[in-house]
């Protein structure tokens, strides 16, 4: 029993804790667990103080502390400095949004799928190659660190885009989410902080729960973000790196500006932070800016996949690192894959080294500037960003739609799959009334605008 009388004292939390059998904290974390997932607490809820708690329970404060963190760590639970501890506004959302087996009938709008109107020109230039002699090699274990020419080949290519770094400095990956789990597990440790988009990639946020890192909003208003706020927000959030996608963020669609780009650089440099630069969009987008590596080489793991404007299945992304980060991030990926495919790996280098590349990427962009055409004609009537290459939208819910979630479950009713805000919202953000469709998923142009109507009627509540 406790020794103080909490029985007319307003708490949001009065655990009943019955079995104490030590460690007591993992029985007090199962125990807020269960009432989170049996909705007794929910998202935006606030915690007791840490004390209050303690007080309440006849615990000792740093079993109290303990629960916090861990429930910390599984993403069930943020806190923000000065403010409290409050419940994970997306603890009822799953982070694995890549198909539906139970909904198979549904008209694809939510998974972000590149166009795969070119695979067969790929497919043709893969027999070609397959038939000379050398191809027989990479079918055998290599080294993870590929061939010289390989590494050579990525070396030259990034030069293009202000990414200047020597292929003795280029590490490979199965895809951008496989980066970014290695760089996870070779340089953070569990509690440790990192800040991204109060909305980020929902791959980002299903590693960082996995390892225990905790992702904390960065503050923004409408997805820019000002750089004093953020520096203020850098000296007391404790954070020990930051993440981006710098073009067409998934799922807001925003590109950082020049100024946002130089502001990161300043910051990154200035708390030695580690910054991961997903530049998984940035061969679709038309318009060239200097990446945030430009801007902090020493901070900067610049992540360079081949998903978007070359093809998904080849699963093929490249680590630009700093030195001091290589040993560790060399680790980890070994560790991880043992190798990426030596037979993927050599493809991608061939069609680098081949004119189809530029002709691929601007067909990706043709075809997603007819798609988003479409979209912008057809929901003109509605506030959707994202500009004419991109390939998914932030689409803004009309009233009385209250919220994402509730849309997206109505949508589904009606034989359409698109996502809400709330499965993307970091911490204790409120989301907006928001969705994010892909416009590339449709295989064809006139399914995708079948799937722009039944969403039109949706919007409705038809």
């Amino acid at each position: 029993m406790p020794i103080n009388s909490f029985e007319n004292y307003p708490m949001s939390w009065k655990p009943e804790l019955i079995d104490r059998t030590p460690p007591i904290y993992t029985r007090l974390a199962q125990k807020l667990e269960e009432d989170i997932r049996s909705g007794r607490l929910k998202p935006g809820d606030k915690l007791p103080p840490q004390r209050e708690l303690a007080d309440y329970l006849d615990l000792h404060l740093s079993t109290i502390t303990r629960t916090y963190k861990l429930c910390e760590e599984r993403g069930l639970l943020c806190a923000k400095v000065g403010q409290g501890t409050f419940v994970a506004s997306d603890v009822h959302t799953t982070d694995i949004l890549l198909y539906s087996q139970e909904y198979s009938d549904l008209i694809e709008l939510g998974t972000v799928h590149p166009p795969y109107q070119d695979n067969e020109e790929i497919i043709k230039f893969m027999k070609k190659i397959f038939l000379q002699p050398d191809m027989k090699h990479f079918l055998e274990y290599k080294s993870p660190a590929g061939t010289d020419m390989q590494r050579k080949t990525v070396s030259e290519w990034l030069k293009k885009i202000d990414v200047d770094v020597p292929p003795e400095s280029i590490l490979f990956a199965s895809g951008s989410q496989n980066a970014i789990c290695a760089i996870l597990l070779g340089l953070f440790h569990a509690g440790d902080r990192i800040g991204t988009n109060s909305h980020s990639f929902s791959g980002l946020k299903s590693i960082a729960k996995m390892v225990g890192v905790q992702l904390i909003p960065l503050p923004e208003k409408n997805g820019v973000l000002n750089c004093q706020d953020l520096e203020r927000f850098c000296k007391t959030e404790n954070l020990k790196g930051l993440y981006f996608v710098p073009e067409y963020h998934n799922p807001t669609t925003h590109s950082l500006t020049d100024d946002e780009r130089r502001c990161i650089g300043k910051i990154a440099k200035q708390f030695d932070f580690i910054v991961l630069e997903d530049a998984i969009n940035r061969m679709l987008r038309d318009t060239v800016q200097r990446p945030l590596f430009a801007y902090a080489p020493e901070q900067t793991i610049h992540i360079f996949s081949v998903s978007k404007f070359l093809c998904p299945g080849l699963r093929m992304a490249y680590l630009s690192v700093p030195l001091r980060y290589k040993g560790a991030l060399d680790t980890a990926l070994y560790n991880m894959n043992l190798m990426v495919s030596p037979l993927n790996a050599e493809i991608v280098n061939r069609i680098f080294n081949s004119p189809m590349l530029d002709k691929i990427i601007e067909e990706k962009r043709m075809e997603l500037r007819k798609r988003n055409e479409l979209v912008n004609h057809m929901l003109c009537d509605y506030e959707v960003l994202g500009e004419d290459t991109c390939s998914f939208r932030w689409l803004m819910l009309p009233p009385p739609w209250k919220n994402g979630m509730e849309f997206e479950q109505f949508a589904k009713r009606m034989g359409l799959q698109v996502f809400c805000a709330e499965k993307f919202s970091v911490g204790n953000v409120i989301s907006p009334r928001a969705i994010r469709i892909c416009i590339s998923a449709p295989p064809t142009i006139e399914k995708l605008q079948i799937g722009i109507e039944k969403l039109a009627k949706a919007l409705l509540g038809n």
